[in-house]
């Protein structure tokens, strides 16, 4: 028998997955595997703090901190750890393949990857869809400082695009 926390997380997992992994997908630079254990974690972060959510904020916009949270621990922990690597090696991409969607798209994601960290989380958003209003308020700044943000950050993303 389903409890009320369970329909209540069944439907916020259903609702915010795909946003929740593309925002994993920003802060890991399109690295598919680490986004899809970060959206494991996000969600098990849900599952145990939703009998203490406050309602103080929206759904959406708590789930949001938990993401960009988790996304920023690993950061931080991946920072300090001091890594070999074993074999470097290049990988051309025939040109016929950057047309590719999925190519973009990983383009995109490692370009992102290479913002500052608010930049990245204000980005990913945008690519989400959300409103100015939204932005905002999860990083508690005003909204009208957020367009001039999106257009710096996206003549940003621009130039690193351009550079590869």
């Amino acid at each position: 028998m389903k409890t009320k926390k369970t329909d209540l997380f069944d439907s916020l997992h259903k609702e915010y997955a795909t946003m929740v992994l593309h925002m994993c997908l920003g802060f890991m630079s399109g690295d598919r595997e680490k986004a899809n254990d970060l959206v494991q974690e996000v969600f098990i972060k849900i599952w145990t703090s939703l009998n203490s959510f406050k309602g103080l904020s929206s759904y959406k916009t708590w789930i949001y901190r938990i993401t960009v949270n988790t996304c920023l621990q690993l950061i931080r922990k991946e920072k300090n750890l001091v890594t070999f690597p074993i074999n470097e090696y290049s990988n051309p991409v025939a040109e016929d393949s950057l047309k590719d969607k999925e190519d973009d798209a990983a383009q995109l994601y490692h370009a992102i990857g290479q913002l500052k960290e608010a930049d990245r989380l204000i980005i990913m958003m945008v690519l989400e869809g959300q409103s100015n209003e939204d932005i905002a308020e999860v990083l508690g700044i005003e909204h009208t400082t957020i367009r001039v943000k999106i257009h710096r950050i996206k003549k940003r993303l621009n130039k690193i695009l351009s550079n590869e």
